[in-house]
């Protein structure tokens, strides 16, 4: 591991499993207005974007004030239904792990700040984090500037950075900053996407993370 200085992930779909509630609160956004109805397949590709990229890509004729309040009306019944997802298998103790082996560690994610700010603390791992990064406040995935922010603020170079993540957004971020990536399959993308973007592996859970990571 000692290439790498910085380890960046995503949250939604790689640290949490949160793809179904997301997909869950879209769908009754899209009900609310009307909108006509998407696949649960189509909706879960738009995981990791900033909302305003995730509904124009959900509905790419749709006017920006549409967009906007599409966009709104996620934030509104994602308020009135808070995330009880859980960590995927091994998210905190993988985290526990590298926060002890002097790496910086980073999140870049579609989320907000109020969202990611809340799942940070209900799940404790605010501390080991040095800095984050959000939709709201960078610009969205797959646009490099939340890992170049990062990679900035913890002064190391894209060669010592691995983005990991389960979405094509993901990849491609990284791959703009120049930073090498390791793609996750339990999230919102298929292995088939995720092999397209060519990251340095792709493995299933974060037990085989940990496990690749150990045998840099």
């Amino acid at each position: 591991m000692s290439q790498y200085q910085l380890i960046v992930f995503d949250w939604d779909g790689t640290l949490m499993d949160s793809t179904g509630h997301i997909v869950q609160c879209m769908r009754q956004a899209i009900a609310q207005l009307g909108f006509p109805p998407l696949a649960d397949s189509a909706i879960s590709h738009i995981i990791g974007l900033g909302l305003n990229e995730a509904a124009q890509a959900l509905y790419p004729n749709i006017s920006a004030r549409d967009i906007d309040q599409l966009a709104t009306a996620y934030r509104e019944v994602w308020l009135r239904n808070p995330p009880n997802s859980p960590l995927f298998d091994n998210a905190s103790n993988l985290i526990h792990i590298l926060s002890k082996q002097n790496l910086f560690l980073g999140v870049a994610t579609g989320k907000s700040r109020s969202g990611l700010n809340k799942v940070l603390a209900s799940t404790l791992l605010e501390p080991l984090f040095h800095a984050t990064r959000c939709a709201d406040e960078c610009h969205s995935k797959p646009h490099p500037q939340m890992i170049e922010e990062l990679m900035d603020y913890c002064g190391v170079t894209p060669k010592e950075t691995l983005m990991i993540g389960d979405t094509e957004y993901d990849l491609q971020m990284a791959h703009n900053a120049g930073a090498d990536s390791l793609a996750i399959s339990h999230g919102a993308h298929g292995v088939k996407t995720l092999r397209a973007c060519q990251p340095r592996e792709i493995v299933d859970d974060l037990h085989q993370v940990e496990q690749w990571l150990n045998n840099l």
